[in-house]
Formats: C-alpha cells, structure tokens, sequence
C-alpha cells in the first residue's frame, strides 16, 4: 500500500514559503505534500491580487481540483489545513471521499480531514461567524481596499496575537509578509460539511489566542456530533503558528496523521 499524499492549505494572508520547513520535513520522511496557494491569498507581500477579491468557494474549487488530479492517478489524500483553511477544506469535499468514488467505480479519494487550529463551522455558519464572538478589541487591525482585499494594518499587534511565542521583532517581520486576504471569504457560509462523512484529526493548540481553545474545543464537539464518529485530537502547548512556534511537534504530528492514515488503509 503505497503512502498517502498530503495537500495543504495555509492560512488567511499566509504565503506558502512560511510553511516550507515543514513540508521539506515531511518530504524528507518519504510523504508526497503539496501546498496550495488559494485565490483568496494575494500573490505576494502586502498585495492582492488584479480585480475583486474571490469568494471561499474559488478556495474549496481549486482545492478540488488538486484533490481530484491525485485521486485519478488512485491515490489517497489527506487534507490538511491550517486556520481559516479549515473552512474551504470542509467545503471542497464533495464526490471526493475515497469511500464515496469507491461505490462509483472510481479509485483514489480523501481519506481523512487534518485540521490545525482551523476555524470549523457548521453548515450555515462561516468565519465572520465564528470569530463574532470576539470583542472587536481582541483581533487584529485590518483595512480593506475598494477591491475586497484585507491588509493586516499593525504587523506587529497581528504577531502578538498569532505567533506570540516568537521574539517580538521576528513575529512583526513574518506578519509584515503577509499578503492581503479576501474580505468576502470570510462571510462566505459552509453550505457542504465534508467532515460528516469523512474521518477528521485535529491539532489543538492550547495557548492560541486568535482561535482560543474554547472555541477549538466547541467546533472539535460540533464535528463529532455531525460525524458521529470521535475526532482524534492532538493537544500542544503552542500559539496559533504551531508550525512557527512548535515545529517540532507539528511535524511529528503530521506525520503521525499521514502513519496512521496508512497503517488503516493497509488494514482495510
């Protein structure tokens, strides 16, 4: 049984090179991964991209498209996704479950959902949603342009709250990277559940003030409630960045999720 191929999906205004010593230690464990840079990220530091900015659902489309390509050569996948990729993820599943193109006839498919930090919302619900409950005060200062582009104003305040545990300096100077986000994405509401049907892990990150553990610990709930199937959660004494702040032990929890994963495929 060969080993399952991984795609991951960044975070709001995240460009992929922030998460490359993690897909280079995946890689060099043997894992297929590869990140994909959603339409709702700008192309580069502090930048959109040319006319309005796309919805969540171009997100979950072009990670469809990525899922399917893989799945027709026969291959398993794992979607992974970190903060708001949780989102677009959850959503881009459908007809895509390896259980589900295996009654069709079809090989390969999405075997498990791997969710770090991620917003999950039920159907209906959204990012806008989820993150209402939070005083105004407590998130980050954003402008947005007359295309529908979100710019993090104060990189450095954003860094105190996402990526803490960094020297202040070197939080300011990731953040100040960032490209700009779709501000629509974020009101765009969950309209298909993939997690329902397919099985979901989840890295929880204990001391996470953008997404606190409250909060990641009611969606954990919700998914197993919609699933009827536990989610296997991981703890970790990290901030919103695991893969910044405990790279460690977020690389040894990706490759747990990808070992188990196909430990249960070979049992299958």
């Amino acid at each position: 049984m060969s080993k399952p191929s991984i795609i991951f999906i960044p975070g709001s205004y995240v460009l992929l090179p922030v998460y490359q010593p993690l897909f280079d230690a995946v890689s060099k464990a043997g894992y297929e991964i590869k990140g994909i840079h959603p339409p709702t990220v700008g192309l580069s530091s502090r930048q959109g991209r040319d006319g309005p900015a796309p919805s969540m659902y171009d997100d979950a489309a072009v990670i469809a498209q990525e899922v399917e390509k893989l799945a027709d050569q026969g291959k398993d996948v794992i979607l992974m996704g970190h903060s708001y990729a949780g989102i677009p993820m959850s959503q881009s599943t459908k007809g895509l479950g390896k259980e589900e193109r295996k009654a069709q006839g079809k090989p390969g498919g999405i075997v498990q959902l791997a969710y770090i930090s991620c917003l999950v919302p039920a159907i209906g619900d959204s990012a806008v949603s989820l993150l209402s409950r939070f005083p105004n005060e407590k998130r980050p200062l954003v402008s947005i342009d007359e295309n529908g582009w979100m710019l993090m104003e104060d990189p450095a305040a954003t860094a105190g709250t996402i990526c803490q545990k960094l020297p202040p300096k070197e939080g300011e100077a990731i953040v100040r990277d960032f490209a700009k986000h779709s501000a629509q994405s974020f009101g765009n509401e969950l309209t298909f559940a993939g997690y329902k049907d397919i099985p979901a892990s989840y890295l929880s990150c204990e001391e996470d003030l953008a997404g606190p553990p409250d909060l990641q610990r009611e969606m954990i709930a919700m998914i197993e409630k919609a699933s009827g199937r536990k989610v296997d959660v991981t703890s970790i004494k990290a901030d919103h960045c695991p893969n910044l702040t405990a790279e460690k032990e977020t690389i040894e929890w990706v490759l747990n999720v990808a070992k188990k994963e196909q430990e249960s495929q070979q049992a299958a």
